[in-house]
């Protein structure tokens, strides 16, 4: 009798990690929204309409929505005529997102300006050619403010990150606006105050922001670039390590 052949053997499988049904549930109605099937404005099911759709538990559901509604997907309003209603992703979560992987992960100064030294000569750039004349008056608002903040060094910062979120509004791109915003705090929450209580720092930073204004009314889109470049790298070396020297104006030496 011929020998028996060798059993095979036996296959082994990994541990299977099953997904939470609220977050099967967020996923499904996540996709919904972004992909265009559920417009913004739109009620979604009350809980116990969602419970008798799917089979699943109101602590469920409720999880589920609090996911969306913390992604910004959902408006959660409470009382009569209130509910789930969808709304879409603007550059507030952008920003969130970006502010959450800076402070999250700890990201370091150098590449902070290293990020905003790559995007914002490109804001500078779009706000030339996209601009209106409500992005030119917020631009002049934001620069008279600047102008008029005097030795008071953290109204000057406030009214620094408002013009430079001017020029990334005026440039129209959702994803550098959301950019920008996170950038701009988060490098003035680096830095602090002490670079600005020098005068001659404040005074380069002011004329930057004449200089770029201008290029930007013009609709010169390489010349408000190029002064965005050279005003940014010099915020860089004012809050490097090289404190107390003041930062190109953006707009000398230009061809």
């Amino acid at each position: 009798m011929p020998d028996a052949e060798p059993r095979s053997a036996v296959p082994k499988f990994g541990t299977l990690t099953v997904p939470k049904a609220s977050d099967v549930l967020a996923a499904e109605v996540r996709e919904r929204i972004l992909s265009g099937e559920l417009s913004e404005g739109t009620l979604l099911p009350a809980e116990r309409q969602f419970v008798e759709q799917t089979g699943l538990s109101r602590a469920t559901v409720r999880e589920a929505l609090r996911v969306l509604e913390a992604e910004r997907l959902v408006e959660i309003r409470p009382g009569r005529g209130g509910g789930a209603f969808v709304q879409r992703p603007g550059r507030e979560s952008v920003a969130g997102a970006v502010q959450l992987v800076i402070r999250g992960q700890c990201i370091r100064p150098d590449a902070l300006h290293e990020t905003r030294e790559a995007v914002e000569p490109a804001c500078a750039a779009l706000a030339a050619v996209h601009r209106t004349d409500a992005d030119l008056a917020e631009l002049d608002a934001a620069y008279r403010e600047l102008t008029s903040a005097g030795s008071d060094v953290a109204r000057f910062l406030r009214a620094d990150v408002h013009w430079h979120d001017a020029v990334a509004r005026a440039g129209r791109n959702e994803l550098l606006i959301g950019f920008v915003s996170a950038l701009s705090e988060a490098i003035h929450a680096a830095t602090g105050l002490e670079p600005f209580l020098d005068t001659g720092t404040r005074e380069a930073t002011v004329r930057a922001h004449a200089g770029v204004t201008e290029a930007i009314r013009a609709g010169d889109a390489e010349a408000a670039r190029r002064r965005m470049s050279r005003h940014v790298c010099g915020l860089a070396r004012v809050g490097g390590s090289t404190h107390g020297s003041s930062p190109n104006d953006g707009s000398a030496n230009e061809n």
